[in-house]
């Protein structure tokens, strides 16, 4: 799969089927159109392509209440790339890019891509003010010598899956359901850090994960997890929150007991896939108490995720 954050920069020999959109999460719904789009390709002797935009728009277009991200560009490249996808570009997102005319966009598009054909969802729009909608995307398909193809939206329990959706699950704490959405475990990534020692000190050591500040994170609570160390995979259980129990108004938190396992990997990248919330966060007053909590979270999150396996 071919990279780039720049259209003028393409040199292509072959027609190509592209998609557009932000595609945060690349969940059920994005998966569906990308699949058909790829199949499609393939039996055309095309090239599919996929355009999204970094920094998410709605950060751009409402500084005030950015959107938390479920993927990170990075994460995004690597699911895509397993999809078969041919050519991924990453644009950036600013007011220029924003106050663009629909028109004017395509036509780039268009241009460099030789764009045969654009697979969208009903509701899409893009462009200045969202004039770019499917029917006047047809007419300018119409004009420059493609076709728009609509893609029906996936529904789950009867409503369609969105991005937005599983955003607000996650923040819930609702990660089963969040899962069953994104086709896959919600996670977080990022580098260990040291912390307090506190987990340590009570014969549970924890790995206290670094996560970029625009990420969607869980709702404070314990959640029976996978830890995922370059290929390996281990059963966990993680802590998201202020750790009451030592701490007033303390840093808000992502710490991870890796279960059955005893290794320095202070430095090393780990990513956590979250299952099932056990439980909210709690205060104890004595450390005897917090201790049998904790033990009973472990024998808890083995029994999920000897299920889920």
């Amino acid at each position: 799969m071919e990279i780039i954050d720049d259209l003028s920069s393409v040199n292509l020999n072959s027609e190509t089927i592209i998609t557009i959109g932000a595609f945060d999460g690349i969940h059920r719904g994005h998966q569906h159109l990308i699949q058909q789009m790829v199949e499609e390709a393939k039996k055309t002797n095309r090239l599919a392509g996929l355009i999204t935009f970094y920094p998410h728009p709605d950060a751009v277009l409402s500084p005030y209440n950015p959107t938390r991200y479920l993927s990170t560009p990075g994460e995004k490249a690597a699911i895509l790339e397993k999809m078969g996808l041919d050519l991924l570009a990453i644009l950036p997102f600013d007011q220029k890019m924003a106050q663009t005319p629909a028109r004017d966009f395509i036509d780039r598009v268009h241009r460099h891509l030789h764009m045969a054909e654009l697979w969208v969802g009903a509701d899409f729009a893009l462009g200045r003010a969202r004039e770019g909608d499917v029917d006047s995307l047809r007419m300018l398909g119409q004009e420059l010598g493609f076709t728009v193809r609509v893609v029906e939206p996936v529904r789950w329990q009867g409503q369609v899956i969105s991005s937005t959706r599983i955003r607000s699950l996650i923040l819930r704490g609702k990660v089963h359901q969040a899962a069953q959405l994104l086709g896959r475990y919600p996670s977080l990534a990022g580098k260990v850090v040291r912390g307090s020692q506190r987990g340590h000190c009570l014969g549970f050591p924890t790995a206290n994960l670094e996560v970029r500040r625009e990420r969607v994170v869980p709702a404070d609570g314990i959640y029976a997890v996978y830890a995922r160390l370059g290929e390996e995979r281990y059963l966990g259980v993680a802590n998201i929150g202020v750790r009451p129990s030592f701490e007033v108004g303390g840093k808000r938190i992502v710490e991870v007991h890796i279960l059955d396992f005893n290794e320095d990997i202070y430095g090393c990248d780990l990513v956590v896939e979250f299952v099932e919330r056990l439980r909210e966060e709690r205060r104890y007053s004595d450390v005897e108490q917090l201790k049998a909590q904790i033990k009973r979270d472990i024998a808890q999150a083995r029994r999920i995720l000897a299920e889920e396996r």
